[in-house]
């Protein structure tokens, strides 16, 4: 049941310590160290929290969240292998209730089992629950990974019992470094006069994912002669793009296209272009994309990109989500398509979203500044004693339900996060502000 694949392969039998030479590239440089793993520097950093769990001598259950090939399950392997814990691995793929419950009756004789679970967004709401007293009593240590948000996809109770952590993208730095290093050390490679020219083929086909990329790197090295007279061979754009085209003609709902096409379907709907979206909801349909993916993502743009320009855009994506969730394949296809439509010729405003950011990052960078006395709550003599909760006015006390007072900290004051956006409805919002508050908040 062990996995021994670099950046989150299909669960496959362990690997010696010594890969045979015909392995993948992406298996032979495999790390066997967290010292040799790539990237994810604010986990397992100096500073990273996982290195403060390791150098306690304890790990807690886990759910690394992240894209695909940015070491979900080498991280899981080294994690284990560093406090030399028994390690199993699932795949929720083909593992069903039965597999969980041996796992964890085996783990009872083998104290500190890490149990880890590659896309565990797959586990049904049963296969989740047969984990949780487990998980509660310590029996097994889970360290579970998935592509997708586990806010949606990982059940509550396990959620609860769980920390999640945030795999970030591979940087560029970090991409091109395991591609030199691969050139420089793989004892395959290395043997051979190979120059990098041009890298941009190289990441973009691969999509961040680095798993692909080794592996890519490695089919264009083996279908590429030498330079007849310097030995040479040379990668370039050009030559890489030849000899991958396979690799941009593909949907794969679970590689780098998943996240290419879905980008291209969110910016046609923000860019207000029925047709394109249509275009990339089908490309999306036909690759057997999650129809709740696909209507989780017009839920936020409903919000984000649309929001009170046409606040009925956010019910209605609602109700597609709603509804594709009870009725599915294939006629959630029908219900996709008039909610795209929709979204894509409705008016535009982001006001919302960029409002609410702003107003975070305040937070962040100033703290919390103090909540004005008269809109404090006073459940106490003592705290009405001290004024909390006086001088407030009641909205509703007044002409047209408003009365001008102070709800910001006094160091905010007339601090304006929401812009209204340049749309009839949100105009009409910016009049009826100016009406409220005159040149308090400048609309």
């Amino acid at each position: 049941m062990t996995t021994g694949s670099l950046f989150d392969p299909e669960p496959t039998p362990a690997q010696p310590a010594n890969p045979a030479q015909n392995a993948p590239l992406a298996e032979r440089r495999r790390p066997r160290t967290l010292g040799e793993y790539a990237g994810q520097q604010h986990l397992v950093g100096p500073a990273g929290v996982l290195r403060r769990y390791l150098a306690g001598g304890r790990l807690p259950s886990l759910i690394l969240w992240g894209p695909p090939g940015v070491g979900k399950t080498t991280l899981a392997h080294l994690l284990a292998e560093e406090l030399k814990q028994p390690f199993v691995a699932l795949s929720a793929i083909n593992a069903g209730v039965k597999d969980v419950r041996e796992v964890i009756e085996k783990a009872k004789a083998r104290p500190g089992t890490v149990l880890f679970i590659d896309e565990i967004h797959r586990f049904s709401k049963s296969q989740q629950d047969a984990l949780l007293g487990a998980v509660e009593r310590g029996t097994v240590t889970l360290i579970g990974a998935t592509t997708e948000n586990p806010s949606f996809e990982v059940i509550p109770a396990l959620l609860s019992r769980a920390q999640v952590y945030v795999l970030e993208p591979l940087s560029k730095e970090v991409l091109t470094g395991l591609v030199d290093k691969a050139l420089a050390e793989d004892e395959t490679l290395r043997r051979k006069n190979v120059r990098v020219a041009e890298y941009s083929a190289l990441l973009t086909i691969s999509g961040g994912d680095a798993r692909k990329l080794l592996n890519l790197l490695e089919i264009v090295v083996e279908a590429s002669p030498a330079d007849a007279k310097t030995g040479e061979t040379v990668i370039t754009d050009a030559l890489v793009q030849e000899l991958a085209q396979q690799h941009l003609a593909r949907y794969d709902k679970g590689g780098e296209m998943h996240y290419d096409v879905i980008s291209a379907f969110i910016k046609s709907i923000r860019g207000s272009d029925p047709n394109a979206a249509l275009y990339w909801l089908a490309v999306m349909l036909e690759g057997g994309e999650d129809v709740k993916f696909i209507a989780r993502r017009l839920l936020i743009l409903a919000s984000e990109d649309i929001g009170n320009a046409n606040p009925n855009a956010l019910m209605l994506a609602q109700s597609c989500f709603q509804a594709v969730t009870v009725i599915g394949l294939p006629e959630s296809d029908i219900i996709l398509g008039q909610t795209v439509v929709y979204l894509a010729t409705s008016a535009k405003s982001n006001a919302s979203y960029k409002g609410i950011r702003e107003a975070r990052a305040l937070v962040r960078q100033q703290g919390v500044q103090p909540v004005p006395i008269p809109l404090r709550n006073a459940p106490t003599r003592l705290l009405k004693q001290l004024g909390y909760g006086q001088q407030y006015q009641y909205s509703h006390d007044y002409d047209g339900n408003f009365a001008p007072q102070e709800f910001l900290p006094e160091a905010l004051s007339g601090t304006r996060f929401y812009e209204p956006g340049h749309n009839a409805s949100e105009q009409k919002l910016r009049e009826r502000l100016r009406q409220w508050w005159g040149a308090k908040y400048g609309y």
